[in-house]
């Protein structure tokens, strides 16, 4: 867990570079005396990146991809509470975490551990932190979603190699493309799994009609084999394989 625990103090530096003026919170006076309690602008700074930890993790890592992955598996084999929402999002969290470990590694080598070691200031540890991010998601971006955002930007990006394009690319630009892509990706990925799935809907709701049972929903008698067909074919392991490797960090 040290590369997670890394990476989320990578998102702090910013408060982290604030001076530490104290602003007096609580006066409470005695007999003669008074005594001033005081809060740290530094510990304030930090509350408040923390409440946009959530938006990070989701706009900068592999969560979106997994998470919709998950949704539209549950929503193919046909059960709408099983698994529940919380354990969707845990698990494509914590695969997330496994995914995005090359990175904050990558985060906690270069920027993390030179600014805890007083080597580098903040300003630079910031930047230093953003481009192995930078460089994940534009592995990650289709070349048309970029030059759709990069157009609408107006902000032309130079550079004659892949890692000078991430060097000199506005992160503002950047993300939207890698959240598009991410989206086109997990609804590609979804859509191969629905076919097996419909596959067994039609058939069982051929037979039925045949039979004449036409008042029995397809859904009910389809469930268990979908559920039996998931399971045979070891499906929750297909899945989290098929989707980290689809990532391409680990090959």
């Amino acid at each position: 867990m040290k590369p997670v625990c890394s990476a989320a103090l990578m998102w702090l530096l910013p408060a982290m570079s604030l001076a530490a003026p104290e602003i007096p919170a609580v006066t409470v006076t005695g007999a003669g005396d008074a005594e001033s309690y005081s809060v740290s602008l530094q510990i304030l700074a930090v509350m408040t990146a923390l409440t946009l930890l959530p938006s990070a993790v989701i706009m900068l890592t592999s969560f979106t991809r997994i998470i919709v992955v998950f949704a539209i598996l549950r929503q193919a084999i046909g059960m709408q509470q099983t698994p529940s929402n919380q354990i969707l999002v845990g698990l494509a969290l914590f695969l997330s975490i496994f995914v995005m470990t090359p990175v904050l590694e990558d985060v906690n080598a270069v920027a993390l551990q030179p600014y805890l070691a007083e080597e580098m200031p903040a300003q630079d540890a910031l930047a230093a932190a953003a481009l192995p991010v930078k460089r994940f998601m534009y592995s990650q971006t289709r070349e048309g979603d970029l030059d759709l955002f990069v157009g609408l930007s107006g902000k032309a990006v130079t550079g004659d190699d892949a890692e000078a394009v991430v060097r000199n690319i506005d992160f503002f630009v950047l993300v939207p493309a890698f959240m598009t892509s991410e989206l086109k990706t997990a609804f590609q990925i979804g859509f191969m799994l629905f076919i097996p799935f419909l596959v067994i809907d039609m058939v069982v709701a051929s037979v039925l009609m045949s039979m004449g049972m036409m008042m029995l929903s397809p859904l009910i008698i389809s469930l268990p084999f979908k559920i039996m067909l998931f399971v045979m074919v070891d499906g929750w392991v297909m899945i989290m394989g098929t989707l980290a490797s689809s990532f391409g960090i680990f090959v």
